[in-house]
């Protein structure tokens, strides 16, 4: 399988990409490592992101992620390996990556049991670094970018 353009190779798409990268490393700092690939994991697999669910999980692994979490993910609801702010973010990325699936958008509990665990600059990072791995989702799947080669580390 081929990507339909050469994403990475293209100029524009460079700047696009280097707006997307700041805005991650800006909410970096506010959330945990684990928590923030968590979300990305979660949010690339709804999506159906090969590209970046192989990426993340690598990534994951690489920062000391357990291979038993990682496995379980998906099923984040059923698991007993994840926090209760785990758990609230996991609640918080599936409503805010399905988004039109819900006259309300994200519901009231959802908001509320995040807002438990997580103060206002950690909400808007979490809100932020859902919004940021959506569009990452939204690219490589309308690109068809090929899953399975990522190595840690290969972008900077």
């Amino acid at each position: 399988m081929d990507a339909r353009i050469n994403f990475f190779g293209n100029g524009l798409a460079g700047k696009v990409m280097r707006h997307l990268n700041s805005a991650g490393k800006a909410v970096a700092p506010a959330l945990p490592v684990p928590t923030q690939e968590l979300v990305k994991i979660r949010a690339s697999q709804i999506n159906g992101c090969g590209f970046c669910t192989d990426m993340h999980t690598k990534d994951a692994a690489a920062a000391g992620e357990t291979q038993l979490r990682l496995n379980l993910v998906a099923t984040w609801r059923e698991a007993t390996v994840f926090t209760d702010a785990e758990r609230a973010a996991l609640e918080l990325t599936e409503q805010g990556t399905r988004i039109a699936d819900s006259s309300t958008g994200v519901t009231d509990d959802a908001w509320a049991s995040a807002a438990k665990f997580y103060d206002e600059d950690q909400l808007a990072a979490l809100i932020s670094l859902i919004a940021i791995i959506n569009a990452y989702n939204r690219i490589n799947v309308i690109n068809r970018q090929p899953a399975g080669d990522y190595q840690v580390g290969m972008f900077g």
